[in-house]
């Protein structure tokens, strides 16, 4: 984001006085080109609530090229941009991102692809302050462009993309809506599950709880969501599945697996939660299991640069693992 010589603010609106507030006029770069002015808006103007992003759009505060816009204008290399003076409620205290770096399986000047850890959120929001692409942020300054490619649960560990180019970001995104992806996750739920390989199909509805939390139930008319389980070990009271997401809904695995009677051990949403207490402490059976056995472990895709075809891979978490050996030998 270029600034025009005549405004000269520092470098976020956040760091302006509060007693200074004046208009920004930026240029688009080539990056930054081909986004929707409110989701541009809404990254660059960290802090302020979107309510007020959308309502100075339909105001008419902010311009582009001196003309008035609607929320779906697409910005074209070389706009002008004015952004009109925005107030922003000071950081609180003791709310500074700490830079952290993951374990990296792949990185170019494209893409950068992550082990995530489980129990790290991938955003701040929904009463987490940070996440691992802000704490990335804080780790690269001199990043120009670093945004997520797809989302996984806090709870998920496994591969997570990240675009380091608006190209890459709009080429994958692409890909994932055409169903030109293949993404596959380690899995291990309760019950004697019985075929080598099925297909489950149920509608989910997203909803948010009393107190704000996303949930997601299989709902007639909610969202075709579509899952493939394969059987990979099995054990007297457990199995050890493959999924391949034909969709990509929130909660997808986890709510077809316990709609369908097997609940992934460690889920706190949707599981069995005197199973997953009795899980926490290890017996002569079997080891402890503290967090969720989901592991997004294989991703296959399109580079959107060299156009080849790519699969990568992340092991299976070590305290997973760990699990998995105390079991023993599988009964199939």
């Amino acid at each position: 984001m270029r600034q025009q010589k005549d405004v000269s603010p520092p470098s976020t609106p956040q760091e302006r006085p509060q007693n200074s507030l004046q208009a920004q006029f930026v240029t688009i770069t080539e990056e930054e080109a081909g986004q929707r002015i409110d989701n541009y808006l809404l990254r660059v103007c960290k802090g302020v609530p979107k309510s007020h992003v959308y309502r100075i759009l339909r105001s008419g505060e902010v311009r582009v090229n001196k003309g008035r816009i609607d929320q779906l204008y697409r910005l074209v290399a070389g706009d002008m941009v004015r952004i009109p003076p925005i107030r922003i409620a000071e950081k609180a205290e003791g709310s500074h991102v700490p830079a952290a770096e993951f374990n990296v399986i792949f990185e170019d000047a494209h893409l950068l692809v992550i082990d995530k850890p489980a129990g790290v959120a991938v955003h701040g929001g929904s009463g987490v302050s940070f996440g691992v692409i802000e704490q990335l942020r804080a780790a690269r300054p001199e990043a120009k462009f670093l945004e997520l490619v797809h989302r996984l649960d806090r709870d998920t560990s496994g591969l997570l993309l990240l675009a380091k180019k608006r190209s890459a970001l709009t080429s994958l995104h692409e890909q994932m809506r055409d169903g030109h992806t293949d993404k596959r996750y380690l899995t291990m739920v309760a019950g004697d599950w019985k075929n080598a390989r099925q297909h489950v199909k149920l509608a989910l509805h997203k909803y948010s709880t009393a107190d704000g939390e996303r949930r997601v139930a299989v709902q007639a008319d909610g969202q075709a969501s579509h899952t493939v389980f394969t059987l990979l070990k099995k054990f007297k009271d457990f199995a050890l599945l493959e999924a391949e997401l034909k969709t990509g809904r929130t909660h997808q695995i986890r709510v077809h697996t316990s709609a369908s009677g097997f609940p992934i051990l460690g889920d706190d949403k949707y599981g069995d939660f005197a199973l997953n207490k009795a899980l926490q402490k290890a017996t002569d059976a079997r080891g402890a299991l503290k967090r969720m056995f989901l592991h997004a472990y294989q991703i296959t895709f399109t580079h959107p640069e060299s156009g080849k075809i790519m699969t990568l891979k992340a092991p299976l978490a070590p305290e997973c693992e760990r699990f998995l050996l105390s079991l023993g030998k599988p009964v199939n």
